[in-house]
């Protein structure tokens, strides 16, 4: 597995649990039957059959708006790489979120049919 093979699993404007499992949807290689539910999301990254990287970004409006949830996530992701037979390795970017800086990203962002994330005032140190 080399991490320059990773899946980007951004999480940007992702505010709560419905909003996670359409993003995860959408980026994972998930099958069809996939429940969108916490213990269908271990089954199927534990399942793979390929050695996966998974980077998670733009996670902290996520984990700020829904703590519990976001525990539960990161719990998920815990325990499918540690059950998977194939590798899998979840990695958190701890990068500044675009949206708590002050000036834009130079590029559009992606369209979503997620909610969009509250504003946010920017974070110290970033």
């Amino acid at each position: 597995m080399r991490i320059d093979d990773a899946v980007v699993l951004d999480l940007h404007g992702v505010t709560d649990k419905t909003a996670f499992m359409n993003r995860c949807v959408r980026t994972l290689p998930l099958p069809v039957w996939f429940g969108r539910n916490w213990d269908a999301l271990a089954d199927c990254l534990a399942d793979m059959r390929r050695p996966m990287a998974i980077v998670v970004t733009h996670w902290q409006a996520y984990a700020e708006a829904e703590p519990d949830e976001w525990s539960i996530a990161q719990e998920v992701f815990s325990a499918a790489a540690r059950a998977s037979s194939a590798g899998l390795a979840v990695l958190l970017s701890l990068g500044g979120d675009p949206a708590r800086s002050e000036d834009p990203p130079s590029t559009p962002a992606q369209a979503s049919d997620d909610s969009p994330a509250p504003p946010a005032p920017p974070g110290v140190g970033e």
